[in-house]
């Protein structure tokens, strides 16, 4: 059963519910009330029996008939009234009821006037027994068939059951309309997702109207896909790049090794050359794949902690300095609390140093700045042109200059990733001299620094 039947069938039910208590309370209510009006009209012809009574002796009299005040039934209109002179004595009548020893007390006004439901000659009757006003305890019974009240309930009942299972019935055609309308964008979301599961094109988006949940549904779909898109292209843009970049030291090393097996193998004079140069092909081959996986891993590092940025520069400035021992390093850092994954943010802040170490010319100085929650390093090498700058953060790029240096091409393609990761950024600053590359995260509240390190000189 779809969404918009299940909708349409609650709509239509919690109206027929509603009908159906309506219906409920209102049906005992008109007849309570059709029940008070014949006992009011009762009492009100039992106050006036007197003035009946007159007319009827009066009747009588003038006809020649037997004289009123005998316990026969009298009928003015719809009503019957019965009247027993006194004294009243329980016992069988020559019409309608007998009267009771309940009866008699009335008449002496022992008791109080009631109400009775009766049938008489298979008709049924509301009866009201009260004494005679202004009489020496002569009793009146006054009836009235219940008949219409019964009709009129009847018809009611039937207009209610019809009233209620149209009613239920219109809600729930509707209901079932207003779904419709209703989740008409949910449906056109469901035929998108569909297709794109069918045909893996992640380009489709669905149109937005409005700003209610069912348009931020859509909106949070289309943003999504988007980001869906996006990733799968780099990740295919990876692929490929990551491909070309490995045939080409694998190209080598298996050129190497059939050079090997065509000649004379190890005792060839050329093979100490061609195993050297299968080693740093070999090598190459292993730095490659192991930025690959650093790319991978801290794309979607989700560990972070409080991390002080300056003394964590600190310690990588340290173990560059015994990596390059022809170089100086100038720290300058402020204490700056980040939240990060130290691993990550340490081999950004490596690589940083890793590229400066690359192009610095012997004896040049490195230069470290921390500070507001950025590292900036800068070199005095020869720059990056103006050609070069754009790209220098993408996966695999490498400059006219760069090609004959050691290097894959995904250090600084690393370094931008991790800063994206942490909400950061990583950009190139402009420069006199040599390249200035910063690493930008969002600071955390300043806190009192534990002892910093000293600075580092190489």
């Amino acid at each position: 059963m779809s969404l918009r039947t299940r909708l349409g069938l609650a709509g239509g039910a919690v109206v027929f519910c509603a009908l159906l208590a309506a219906s409920l309370i209102l049906y005992p209510a008109i007849g309570s009330r059709l029940r008070d009006q014949i006992d009011l009209s009762l009492i009100q012809t039992a106050a006036n029996s007197p003035q009946i009574l007159d007319r009827l002796k009066q009747k009588t009299t003038e006809q020649g008939s037997a004289p009123a005040g005998s316990t026969g039934m009298v009928s003015v209109g719809s009503i019957q009234l019965q009247f027993v002179p006194p004294p009243v004595e329980p016992g069988p009548t020559d019409a309608f009821i007998p009267v009771t020893e309940r009866d008699a007390d009335v008449a002496r006004l022992r008791d109080r006037p009631y109400f009775q439901d009766v049938s008489f000659r298979g008709v049924g009757y509301r009866v009201y027994t009260a004494p005679v006003p202004q009489t020496d305890g002569s009793l009146v019974r006054i009836a009235r068939p219940r008949s219409d009240a019964t009709a009129t309930l009847g018809r009611l009942g039937v207009l209610l059951v019809v009233l209620t299972t149209a009613g239920g019935g219109l809600a729930l055609v509707v209901a079932r309309l207003a779904a419709d309308r209703v989740l008409r964008p949910v449906a056109r979301l469901t035929e998108t997702i569909e297709h794109v599961a069918a045909t893996q094109e992640l380009s489709a988006r669905i149109a937005v109207r409005g700003d209610d949940e069912i348009g931020r549904l859509a909106g949070a779909f289309n943003a999504m896909m988007a980001e869906l898109e996006d990733s799968v292209t780099a990740q295919r843009r990876l692929v490929a790049d990551a491909s070309h970049e490995l045939r080409t030291p694998l190209t080598s090393l298996t050129t190497d090794l059939d050079l090997l097996a065509d000649g004379q193998g190890l005792a060839d004079p050329a093979a100490p050359e061609l195993v050297g140069t299968a080693r740093e092909q070999a090598r190459r081959l292993g730095v490659l794949i192991g930025d690959l996986l650093d790319l991978a891993r801290y794309g979607s590092s989700a560990h972070r902690e409080d991390v002080r940025l300056d003394l964590l520069a600190a310690h990588v400035v340290e173990r560059a300095s015994a990596r390059a021992p022809g170089l100086r390093f100038a720290v300058d850092g402020e204490a700056t609390l980040v939240l990060g994954d130290p691993d990550a943010l340490e081999r950004a802040v490596g690589n940083l140093l890793d590229n400066a170490v690359k192009w610095s010319p012997p004896g040049g100085v490195v230069h470290v700045h921390v500070r507001d929650g950025a590292v900036t390093v800068a070199d005095e090498g020869p720059g990056i042109d103006d050609a070069d700058a754009p790209y220098v953060f993408d996966r695999f790029y490498r400059s006219a200059a760069a090609r004959s240096r050691p290097g894959s091409g995904l250090g600084l393609a690393i370094v931008r990733q991790i800063a994206a990761a942490h909400g950061g950024t990583a950009v190139l600053v402009p420069s006199r001299r040599g390249a200035r590359l910063t690493l930008a995260l969002p600071p955390l509240p300043a806190e009192a620094p534990p002892a910093e390190a000293p600075p580092a000189e190489g």
